[in-house]
């Protein structure tokens, strides 16, 4: 049954993840990316950036007509970030489970926000909401060139 789900790659997915800047100014990038790698997730690009404003502007496009936009941009490019391309099983609802509720208060204990954010904006994680949304935002970061697949020794377990 493990080679029978191994084999299957339909649920096999690449989610984008950002590290915010708040996460790498308070130290948090280890912590953040050992509960990815601990749940048996794999980093297969990552890059650590000055995010510029029009590539901001870009990640953030479908929430351009609300009040929060130009905060969000602010917020963004105020420090370096740590950009990632995460593979996995159902790779996108698993870090978004680990990630916790949007909101800070709402995330459960042992989520990433949950224990390590207090505030709305600086939550310390982004990550894609959908396998067509990490397809956009991957597109804006990495190139086919940036990743870096292989194979966990641990994968006919997870």
């Amino acid at each position: 049954m493990v080679e029978a789900a191994k084999k299957d790659p339909a649920k096999l997915e690449r989610s984008f993840v950002m590290v915010k800047p708040d996460g790498v100014r308070r130290g948090l990038v280890g912590a953040v990316l050992s509960r990815y790698e601990q749940k048996g997730l794999k980093i297969v690009a990552a890059r650590l950036m000055l995010i510029p404003k029009e590539l901001a502007e870009k990640h953030y496009e479908e929430h351009k007509a609300k009040p929060f936009f130009g905060e969000l941009v602010r917020f963004i490019t105020s420090s370096p970030v740590l950009v990632m391309a995460i593979e996995g099983r159902n790779a996108v609802q698993v870090i978004r489970s680990l990630n916790g509720a949007t909101k800070p208060w709402e995330a459960g204990p042992g989520t990433i926000r949950g224990d390590l954010a207090l505030s709305l904006t600086p939550n310390v994680v982004h990550a894609s909401d959908s396998v067509a949304t990490a397809q956009r935002e991957l597109a804006l970061y990495f190139t086919e060139k940036d990743y870096h697949p292989y194979e966990r020794t641990d994968e006919d377990y997870l």
